[in-house]
């Protein structure tokens, strides 16, 4: 090959590397470069001769206007049974028609392209738009996370069959089709599915991620949803000081005492849905685990079940004098303590009862306690050095997320500087620093069954972590942004991720791989939920927007117009799991209906339709709060609602 043609093969590996095949063609056999190889395009019912105009078309800017009006009259005049999946091509086409008008330094009309059909865009595609707008000239592409994201993925589109025939006709059929062949060979996956085409409602109902819908094959893998079957413990009888049960008649306290040993008496059935139990390695119960087992089967016995006609108490925590600075709350299993990160990159930690919290004896009165007494913990507490708060000391960034373990014995936060710390709630001190991102860490979250817990961060991965390891033991990754929120299934084997990106994706712990992908949201998720039952999904949106996904199907089951003004950063499920509570930074919290959510989304053929969760037909009740934003949610024992909030005084 000539000293010629060296220009031209540094031009043939750039357009290669933006997918550009046919113009790559065609420059190839001008050149007659015979001995490189390049991958063959494959254009759907295109004449010859439209091939080897393509060069020519696509240095001409104006060809793009005009393809791209074409397309767009053509989507508007469809009939509305094609309309609506027909609608999804025009927002990655003119994406991918700035880069490229970029790309062949036609900056100019880039930029009138831009203007004239930008604000065409679905509105939850407007914010992408102003970072991608940002791409003035060819050297910026790389620099810009949108461009890169779009130049190294395919766009998912589901049209069902009738739909892609007429946009094959379409395409036939018009004269400067060209343009947009190429776009949707190269940069668009569409997948085609039998059955009518779907509504607007349906369509919309999954639209909104980066990179369109979900692929059908990702959700198809079988995701145990099941719950565990839980160990058998002995539980001892309620202490007399634990017995609220008024004694009117002498034979009233034997019947409830009858009813409440039957409850401890009764075996779980086993969960067909359910992994088996040493599917994952899970820790064996300490005994002081087992008490604190034993307490939380005692006070179910006594819990009030929810429903439209019976719904929660709730009790508000208001934080006075913090305004801003506090970021994160968590409130403990058992309900008597409070945990609080703030912007300085302090924790702070109240008691929620009249019990104090006790600190550790000094290193010389340590020395003198008898190691093998049975109550050796008892005696390490100080007696006189008793508060009702405790302050944390140790990360050098604001902590975004805190956690308490589900024995209420360890601590878990993360921070802006790239580290996860956890706390000794005997001793009050940090007993390990895990260092493995190197971005801000969101969230952490316990496994519900302890030992493990799960982190997420700027650096787009999310980190499975065991607390006798310094390193993770899976790195979760996939998205395509910050992963801003984590959650832990109720059975241990399964975690979900919300991201940035605008899809929720759930992860096999034993394997690392991705399970499950579900688009919806329109923009980023900040907080997630996983029902009692293990079978649903509930995550909250930066809009305002609250969804709840089918984990056996992928499938949204119940989609939400923006029920909160401001974004959703708490969700919690009753212990009962009939009822889920959402609060917001716009100083309310909603109570939904979800045992009619459910009954709604499983009478409907997965993946046809989607419950739209309707205020007027699901919201049981909103309460609002004088002007505190809610940060955490969270339902007692005996479900009552607890959340917590930091008041910003008035506006």
């Amino acid at each position: 090959m000539g000293e010629k043609s060296a220009p031209l093969l540094a031009v043939l590996q750039l357009l290669r590397k933006y997918n550009l095949k046919g113009t790559e063609e065609i420059l190839r056999k001008e050149a007659s470069l015979g001995d490189v190889e390049f991958e063959s395009l494959d254009l759907p019912e295109v004449e010859l001769a439209s091939i080897l105009t393509t060069h020519h078309t696509e240095s001409d800017p104006y060809t793009y206007e005009l393809a791209y009006d074409s397309l767009k009259k053509f989507v508007e005049n469809s009939l509305d049974m094609y309309k609506y999946e027909l609608s999804t091509l025009l927002y990655p086409v003119f994406v991918h028609m700035y880069l490229i008008l970029i790309l062949y330094d036609h900056n100019e009309h880039a930029y009138k392209f831009f203007e004239r059909f930008a604000a065409d865009q679905e509105d939850y595609y407007q914010e992408d738009l102003k970072r991608l707008s940002l791409v003035k000239n060819k050297d910026q592409i790389k620099g810009n996370e949108l461009a890169e994201i779009y130049s190294s993925n395919k766009f998912e589109v589901q049209l069902s069959r009738d739909a892609s025939s007429q946009l094959k006709r379409f395409l036939h059929e018009q004269k400067n089709s060209s343009v947009v062949i190429n776009i949707i060979n190269n940069h668009i996956q569409i997948e085609v599915h039998d059955g009518p085409g779907r509504t607007q409602s349906q369509v919309r109902a999954v639209a909104g991620g980066i990179l369109g819908e979900a692929a059908r094959n990702e959700n198809r893998a079988k995701v145990f949803y099941g719950l565990l079957k839980e160990p058998d413990i002995q539980v001892l009888p309620a202490p007399v000081e634990d017995e609220d049960d008024i004694e009117e008649t002498p034979d009233k306290p034997k019947k409830k005492k009858a009813k409440k040993d039957n409850i401890f008496m009764k075996k779980p059935k086993s969960d067909p849905n359910a992994p088996p139990n040493d599917r994952i390695p899970l820790p064996e119960l300490k005994e002081n685990d087992k008490i604190e087992k034993g307490k939380a089967i005692r006070e179910a016995a006594k819990r009030v079940q929810l429903g439209p006609e019976t719904l929660p108490s709730i009790c508000f925590y208001t934080l006075l004098n913090s305004g801003n600075t506090a970021l994160c709350a968590d409130i403990c299993d058992d309900s008597t303590l409070l945990a609080v990160g703030f912007n300085n990159s302090n924790i702070k930690v109240w008691t929620l009862t009249t019990a104090r919290l006790r600190g550790m004896k000094s290193a010389d009165k340590l020395q003198e306690i008898d190691r093998d007494a049975g109550d050796v913990l008892v005696r390490m507490m100080e007696e006189k050095d008793r508060d009702t708060s405790r302050t944390l000391f140790g990360h050098s960034g604001p902590v975004y997320k805190v956690g308490f373990d589900p024995f209420k014995t360890m601590l878990l936060s993360c921070s802006e500087d790239d580290t996860i710390r956890l706390w000794s709630l005997q001793c009050w001190t940090c007993l390990v620093v895990y260092r493995g991102h190197v971005w801000p860490v969101w969230d952490v979250r316990w496994s519900p069954h302890g030992y493990y817990f799960v982190s997420s961060s700027h650096d787009r991965t999310a980190r499975l972590w065991a607390t006798d390891h310094h390193e993770p033991l899976r790195v979760f990754a996939g998205h395509l942004s910050d992963v801003d929120c984590v959650q832990f299934h109720p059975n241990s084997n399964y975690i979900a991720t919300g991201s940035s990106d605008r899809t929720v994706r759930v992860w096999d712990c034993l394997t690392g791989v991705q399970v499950r992908i579900m688009t919806g949201h329109k923009s980023t998720i900040y907080t997630l939920a996983f029902s009692v039952c293990g079978r649903w999904l509930a995550s909250g949106g930066g809009g305002g927007e609250v969804l709840v996904f089918d984990l056996s199907s992928g499938a949204p089951a119940a989609a939400a117009p923006p029920c909160h003004s401001a974004p959703v950063h708490a969700l919690a499920f009753s212990r009962d799991g009939t009822i889920l509570s959402s609060g917001s930074l716009d100083c309310n919290i909603k109570l939904w209906d979800f045992t009619a959510i459910t009954e709604e989304a499983t009478g409907e053929e997965p993946g046809v339709n989607t419950s739209t969760l309707k205020e007027d037909k699901f919201l049981l009740r909103s309460f609002s709060t004088k002007n505190s934003p809610i940060k955490s949610l969270h339902f007692t024992r005996r479900n009552l609602l607890l959340a917590v909030g930091t008041y910003e005084g008035s506006s």
